[in-house]
This record gives C-alpha cells, structure tokens and sequence, in this order.
C-alpha cells in the first residue's frame, strides 16, 4: 500500500562466525558478475568482502570482526527507503528529517503541521508510533549462489524467470523459520547476477516518533541548495524502536559529539539505493534515450501540479508538500543521471569495456564455448524493452494511492491461493505478515490529493496512449478523467484500514463480492497488468537476469587471471554497505570548496525568505550558540540514495556525522565515482548537539545521545 509520500522511493524501482557468517573466500568460489573495479575510495562493499587490504595501505587500519559486526549490529534501514543507526541503547534510532516525512506527515493533522514545525516528545510514553513505518537490523547472510544455480540450470526465457520465483519463496520462508513477523527475509541479487544472497533481518514494526526539527531547517535553501555544497541543514529525526511496548536493547553505535577533522578517515554503513556501473552501454543508452525522459516528463508534469495544487490552501500546502519534496528530491536526481548519460564518454567508455571483455572472451575456443556473446543477448532484450516501455510505463503509473491499494488487494486474494512457489514477490508467506501491516496501517488518505493526482495519472496515460487505446476505454469509460478520478475516490471505502483488512481476509469470495469502485476497476486491470508483469518478467528480466550473469562470470575470470579479484564490488542493491574516505574539500572550477561549514555561514546564508528563512527559535538562539561549531562537512565516501540517514563513524566506530545528501557531481554516482569531485554531504554531530542542548532545549535527548541510555528506564 504505497501511499503518495513514498513516490520517490517508487521512481528509482521503476527505473530498472558469530552473529554475521563471514566467509573470506565468499566471491572467490561463486565467481560474480558485473563487476565495479575500485580505485582509491570507490566501492560501496558488502561486510563479508570489504577492501581491507586497500584500507591498510592507504590509511593503515584493519577492522577487526569485533568492529565490523558491531556496525553491522549498530545500523539499520527504514523498509521505505532510507538508512538509519541505533545511537543509545533503548532503541534510540538516528536517521534523517526526510526519512521521517511520511511518519511527521502522517501524525500531522488540522492542528499540527509536524513535517513544517517539527516535533519533539516530552518523555518516551509521548512518543507517537509512525503509521505503517518498518525498521529492519541486519542479522546473517548466506551465500545462495549454488542453491539458486541448481535450481534454475538448463532453463530460459519464462522457464528461468519461474525457476527463480520458486527459489525465491523456498529460500525466503527457510530463513523465516515459521515467524515472518519477526524476520524479513530477501534474496538479493549481487554483481548483477553473479551471485545470490539470503539477507536475513530483524524486523521492527513499532517505530515511534521522538524528535525532529523543523523543516526550514532540515531542508534549509530549499530545492536551490539541493544537492550542492556549502550546505547549511540539520537534516536530522530521531525514532525509537519498541517490542511487547518497550523500547529494545540492541548494540549501537556511541555518539561523538565533537565530530571529525579535516583529513579524517571516515566510514559509511547503510543502504544504497542502485548504481549501475557495470551495467552494459547498450542498456545506459537505452536508459537517456527511452526510460529516463518519459519518467522526467511524467514527474515534471506532475511537480508542476503538487505546485499549483500546495498553493490553493493551507490544508493543500499541508497534504502536499512531503509529496512533492519527493518528486523535487528525485527529478534533480534522475536529472543529474540524465545529464551524465548525455556526456559522450561515459557510454562511449563503456563500450570500449563491454567490447574489450567480448575480445577476450572471443580470444580462447574454450571462453567462446563457455560464454558466447551476451551483449546481443542484452541487445534482444533491449529491442523488447523498447517497444513496450512507454505503454507499459503509462498505464503501471496510475497504479498508486488508493488505486495501488485495490490492485494489492485483488493480487494479493489471487496470489494467496496459489502454492506458495508460485507467487510472486511481495505474496509468499514469508511476506504476508509485512503485506497486513502495511494493509492495517493507519494512514490518513488525503481525497483532494488523491483526486489530483490520479485525474492527472489517468490525462497523462491518454496523452500517451491516445483515445482509442483499450486500456484507455477499460479505466475511463465514457468519462473524462476528471470525473472518473472524482467518481472513484468519492465511492471508495478504501481509505478506512478496517475495509481494507476486511477484504484482505475475506480473500478472492469479498474480492469478487466487492461493489466498492476501486476493487471493480482493479479487476477488470487484473488482465492488463497480469500481461505488463509477465513480459517483463519472461521477456525482460529474465533473460537480462541471464546475460548479466554470463558478463559477470567473464568478467572475474578476467579479473582473476590479472590477480584484480579482491578490487571487485558489486552494484549498489538497497542493502546492507560499507564505504570509506576522508573528510575533504573539493575543486569547484576557479573555486576551492572548504570541508566544512559552520553556524556563522548559515545565519549569513539566511534571507529571511523561503526557502532561506530560519525558524525562529534559531534567531532566537543566535547570540547563545558558538557559532564558530561546525555545521556540515563533505568527504570522499561513495554513496547514492538510499545512502539518506546513514552514520557517519570512525575509527573506534563512534559516530560522528549523519549522510543527507550529496553535491551536484555525485548526481553521476549511478554510473561512476570520481574521487576528485564526488562529495558526500554530512551534519557534523557537533552541530546537531549544539541544536538539542541550545536550540531545541531537548537536554534529556543529547543526555541519551552522550550516555548511550535513558536517564531512567520506563518500566
């Protein structure tokens, strides 16, 4: 159930011993795919491969096992896409203000604009649970690569892409061990194919809303700031993590509040979202010249309508404005790739490689034999990805709000009755504990918005589809799509949770009973979408899912006979990674850009106007503060989205930062890493305990912060 504020995690989707079980020789046996080679600090590594022969040369530190399953054991990621860290012992999570839109916009109301002003609990019995929010820590991960291989060998096409899915139920609901409310489970794919891994996590689903500041200062110089450098924000929410009503006991990471320096050997544990630097030229063309325009213009258009619509009143300003920070947040993003994409050297470079390694490859009678010719394997797929994308991707985006609700619900009646092997992802059993919760949640469903935003999904589809089209007929009817969306969301019942959980128990019989609009229109879809999921699965994905995997293999056996295999990472997957580097400045063309900034730039930084407008309570707090403490900093660690609320640590694994964006130059860390200009943006801890103790008068908070525990436990 996918609610509007989740929009930006759902663009990049489209976009095509001990605790933790090391094994030192994991890639070296399974031969991986796809393969990034790092250089200095490039990399965004798994825990059982981390580069730690590179980190001693260059830095001379080793981690320890003890310190890398601490900070394995110490962080955490938000289900929707986001990273965060636990920073005291009683469930005490740090993340980013923007990681918590959805939660502060869902506790908002008439009264209360939390996402605008912030929020702040007195005590731990006034913290409010976020509506729908999962939090999941990282507990073990296996190597599947085998089990997977046998389980899919000799098949192709719809065959392969069937074989997976039984390999993904089989394999998800051995991990869960009967108590998938307790553990998620996803099989995540690495180096593009090259091998398969079980991640198995402890999941949380009462996670409660403890502080965040207000947004004129989380997002402080807007969307102009965005994704630059000087930065001046406190991008900052702080949550806590609850079971049978209290807050856990986990390990977590100590809180250095004097931050680092200059020159400072830093790490970043979390989630990266999808880069896709092995990914094959042919694919990244296809990627400027097809996929990524038809999604920029869809979400351009409708930025523009979040504007107008934000502008008519405050209600509108208030249901509105998480939404379209997202849809800001992203264009600059996929902006920035398509921008790179454009840049003639990068696919040109990576036609050279793609051509290098076929060279190789066509060298040898026996590589020939074992590898033949992927790239016109990815150029077949590509020919059907051409031809449907556009169709597909006009009717797929109507899909969302109280509309995706209905189509999970008609899926989910139908999915449920199948074996379990032969579901698909998002309806095995292992799953089906999250999909309730997510059902049961208790979201508020703005109707205006929803009205907006789905009359506006349905005009685009027609734009681009034309009148005549039959899916066009199927959702329209003989209404325009004003009066449909209108006619749809004034007849459902779907925004109450309590209908929703009613027809997810009652199975396909209320399904079919149903009356409700949205139900009946999600099923006459059913066919429709039943047909974009299977082509892309049998025709697209697998096959894709297959050539990448022959890359890969070829690309390591290479890698191997010039003795580069330890250098190999694989592309970022929305899991659990490690990446290093230095606290740094950067070259700006005639500019050099300083490391950090501090509290005096941020007042001189301020207009008085949006989006340069400080809270009062900072003007308030002005002639109190140092303002002299440091604010933000850049360095040199690798990072995409997904990378948002990720800890910074150092050495001794304290924290000493908090990851909220990036400069404008890592826009291009989707397809490389460039060590002289890629900056990750950070707020110092120092600064956000100079916000707490002087601004915020939060003592009790940074007390926790400094101790690692409350000051008294609850009982």
């Amino acid at each position: 159930m996918k609610r509007q504020e989740k929009l930006c995690f759902r663009i990049f989707k489209i976009i095509n011993s001990g605790l933790f079980m090391r094994k030192k020789s994991i890639l070296f046996s399974i031969i991986p795919a796809l393969i990034g080679s790092a250089q200095a600090e490039e990399g965004m590594w798994t825990f059982d491969h981390l580069p730690i022969r590179q980190m001693k040369q260059q830095y001379g530190f080793e981690p320890s096992v003890e310190w890398i399953n601490h900070v394995i054991q110490s962080s955490a990621r938000l289900a929707e896409g986001c990273s965060a860290s636990f920073v005291s012992g009683d469930g005490l999570v740090m993340t980013n203000h923007h990681c918590a839109n959805t939660c502060l916009t869902d506790l908002s109301d008439k009264n209360h604009d939390y996402f605008h002003d912030g929020f702040s609990a007195l005590e731990v019995s006034k913290e409010p649970q976020c509506p729908g929010m999962e939090l999941d820590r990282l507990d073990q991960v296996k190597d599947v690569t085998g089990r997977v291989a046998e389980m899919t060998a000799g098949k192709h096409g719809a065959e392969y892409a069937k074989a997976l899915q039984v390999a993904n139920s089989v394999l998800t609901k051995e991990c869960a061990v009967g108590d998938a409310s307790h553990w998620r489970c996803d099989v995540v794919t690495l180096y593009h194919g090259g091998q398969t891994a079980l991640y198995r996590y402890r999941r949380y689903q009462d996670i409660r809303l403890v502080m965040a500041p207000d947004q004129d200062i989380a997002f402080f110089g807007g969307d102009p700031d965005n994704f630059t450098f000087p930065r001046y924000d406190i991008d900052l929410s702080m949550l806590r993590v609850f079971e049978d009503g209290k807050p856990v006991h986990t390990p977590f990471f100590k809180f250095d509040p004097k931050g680092p320096k200059a020159g400072d050997l830093v790490f970043t544990s979390g989630n990266p979202g999808r880069t896709q630097r092995s990914l094959p030229a042919s694919a990244l063309a296809f990627q400027r010249d097809v996929s990524l325009p038809t999604i920029i213009a869809a979400y351009s258009t409708l930025e523009g309508a979040l504007w107008q619509y934000s502008r008519e009143s405050k209600t509108h300003l208030i249901d509105a404005q998480n939404t379209l920070f997202g849809v800001q947040n992203a264009l600059k993003s996929l902006s920035g790739t398509a921008k790179a994409l454009r840049e003639p050297e990068v696919i040109e470079k990576r036609e050279a490689e793609d051509q290098a390694l076929q060279a190789w490859i066509d060298a040898d009678a026996e590589r020939r034999k074992t590898y033949g010719d992927p790239y016109k394997k990815v150029e077949a797929v590509l020919a059907v990805q051409r031809q449907y994308y556009v169709h597909d991707f006009a009717i797929t985006r109507t899909v969302h709000g109280l509309l995706g609700d209905a189509v999970m619900l008609v899926s989910a009646a139908h999915e449920r009755k199948k074996p379990d092997t032969e579901r698909r992802a998002g309806y095995h059993d292992a799953e089906l504990a999250a999909l309730e919760t997510e059902i049961a949640a208790k979201v508020p469903v703005h109707t205006e918005l929803e009205t907006t935003t789905l009359a506006l999904g349905m005009t685009t589809m027609r734009q681009i589809l034309g009148e005549d089209d039959a899916a066009v007929h199927l959702i329209l009817g003989t209404k325009s799509p004003d009066e449909r969306a209108v006619e749809l969301i004034q007849g459902t019942k779907l925004a109450d949770p309590a209908e929703r959980l009613a027809l997810y128990k009652g199975g396909v019989k209320a399904i079919e009973a149903s009356k409700d609009p949205m139900i009946v229109l999600a099923r006459h879809l059913q066919p429709v979408l039943d047909t974009i999921r299977n082509r892309s699965r049998d025709q697209i994905e697998a096959p894709m899912h297959e050539a990448q995997g022959t890359i890969a293999r070829a690309q390591f056996a290479r890698a191997q006979t010039e003795g580069k295999a330890d250098t190999l990472y694989p592309d970022a997957t929305f899991s659990p990674r490690l990446s290093y580097g230095t606290v740094k400045g950067f070259q700006d063309g005639a500019k050099v850009i300083a490391p950090f900034t501090d509290f005096a730039g941020m007042y001189k930084h301020a207009t008085g106007s949006d989006p340069f407008r400080l809270p009062q309570v900072w003007l308030d707090a002005k002639p109190h503060l140092n303002l002299s403490t440091k604010l933000d900093y850049v360095s040199t660690n690798d990072i995409v989205g997904g990378n948002s609320g990720s800890p910074v640590i150092n050495r001794q694994g304290d924290v000493v930062g908090l990851i909220f964006d990036g400069n404008l130059d890592s826009l291009a860390g989707d397809l490389y890493y460039d060590i002289e200009r890629n900056r990750a943006v950070s707020t110092d801890t120092s600064a956000i305990m100079a916000a707490l103790r002087t601004v915020y008068h939060a003592d009790a908070l940074a007390d926790e912060l400094e101790t690692g525990k409350l000051k008294s436990r609850p009982e």
